[in-house]
């Protein structure tokens, strides 16, 4: 590791919308950071893919490279920023930094779901350390507690809100009534989606924040393939009409829960009764439940995206990086594991669910439908019966009480063979 001491050296490799957001608050609160941290932090090389694409703040060209070397092979640069995206080339440029003997600071979720264990491990092996608040939850300060402030419960659920685009999307349908497509596009002209907004509207996303919350909240590693995954773009106008009937909002939800037998880790949509907190978080904002056996339930909420939230957690990481080099001293996060900890199948998820079918609107439907449920000792709650517009033809809304996941797919498969059913509409879980 470098020993200038006239300023801690920066790589930063990426110039998008975070990266810039990086340069320009490190160039305009300099004077700040350097008294709070005893050295300025300074920015000597920046990696980035074509050197002539204009750029949201100016930076000095003589810093500018295309070749990742210059960053990973300069004593001089103490610690890495990765603000590019993207699995690779981020995760084979953050092992040679961390191989280097260099502190890195990352908001690359991708990166962190899939590999984040081999990082960390790494870093320790080097005694630098590796910093991912802005991984999850924009702005919200997540990561950090689940390491410190918050180890000595014994963590039992997490249930969060945590992707703004989603969020959203949901919120607009609820608020506004229009359909999916309509959302999205509203978000897509708005910059909250993407062109290609896969990612988000499928869960890919926020599956891959929740294996990085679940991997520290139940110390275990979690495979993002290893979480059921279900994404929003079958949710339809009618569901948010039903749901308000009934008292609840729609949110899309990464949840984890720790049972005797397992951990439970799920994303999809569901229905948040709303006088939980989580039923307010409206518009981009994200949240994280924590449930522990010591204080019971806190809520974090903030911004969830947006280049200021994030670059707020990407420089606040920087400047923990920064005292550790500062002051040549390193504590390293306790990573420990409990072995025995498993990935339960989702076919032993247990939920209450809503289901809204579409039916002939004739006698004895309803009853066949009850029966088949029964007959998985599945109990009703209540029931809606409404018609629809077209004429013979009626919907009917079920809540149910607590059930098996296996024993409600068997139910709807009999279902949808039913005489007088016309089609299965939706099927949503509760919120436990």
């Amino acid at each position: 590791m470098a020993s200038d001491r006239r300023a801690i050296g920066i790589g930063l490799m990426g110039l998008g919308v975070v990266g810039s957001g990086v340069a320009r608050i490190l160039h305009e609160k300099a004077g700040v950071y350097a008294r709070q941290i005893g050295l300025p932090l300074e920015i000597r090389r920046v990696l980035v893919r074509d050197p002539a694409k204009p750029r949201d703040f100016p930076i000095d060209p003589a810093l500018i490279t295309t070749n990742a070397a210059d960053l990973l092979n300069d004593p001089a640069i103490e610690m890495v920023i990765e603000a590019m995206g993207g699995e690779q080339p981020a995760y084979e440029y953050l092992l040679a930094a961390l191989r280097a003997g260099k502190f890195v600071v990352t908001a690359n979720k991708e990166v962190m779901a899939k590999h984040g264990a081999e990082l960390l491990a790494l870093a320790r092996e080097h005694n630098v350390d590796l910093l991912y608040e802005a991984s999850v939850g924009g702005g919200i300060p997540i990561i950090a507690p689940l390491k410190r402030d918050l180890l000595a419960n014994d963590i039992v659920g997490v249930t969060a809100i945590i992707n703004g685009t989603t969020n959203y999307i949901l919120t607009s349908m609820s608020k506004g009534g229009g359909s999916f497509a309509d959302a999205l596009a509203e978000a897509q002209r708005l910059g909250y989606a993407e062109a290609d907004p896969t990612n988000d509207v499928e869960g890919i996303d926020a599956a891959y924040k929740l294996s990085i919350l679940a991997t520290l909240a139940f110390h275990m590693d979690v495979n993002p393939g290893a979480i059921h995954r279900e994404g929003i773009t079958k949710l339809g106008a009618r569901d948010f009409e039903y749901a308000r009937e009934l008292g609840y909002a729609i949110k899309l939800l990464a949840i984890g829960r720790k049972t005797a037998d397992g951990v439970q880790l799920r994303v999809h949509p569901a229905l948040v009764s709303q006088d939980q907190l989580l039923a307010s978080v409206d518009g981009v904002l994200n949240a994280v439940e924590i449930e522990g056996d010591l204080m019971s339930r806190v809520l974090f909420q903030g911004p969830g995206a947006g280049s200021l939230p994030t670059t707020s957690a990407v420089v606040a990481d920087a400047l923990d990086a920064a005292v550790s080099i500062s002051n040549h001293v390193y504590w390293p996060h306790s990573f420990r594991r409990e072995a025995d900890l498993r990935a339960l199948p989702m076919d032993e998820a247990i939920s209450r669910y809503y289901l809204r079918i579409g039916v002939e609107d004739q006698p004895g439907v309803l009853a066949r439908i009850a029966g088949a449920l029964s007959g998985r000792a599945i109990s009703i709650r209540s029931v809606i019966q409404k018609e629809v517009d077209r004429e013979g033809v009626a919907e009917i809304v079920i809540m149910t009480h607590d059930a098996r996941e296996a024993d409600m797919q068997r139910a709807l498969g009999e279902i949808a063979g039913l005489a007088g059913v016309d089609c299965i509409e939706q099927m949503l879980r509760v919120m436990p």
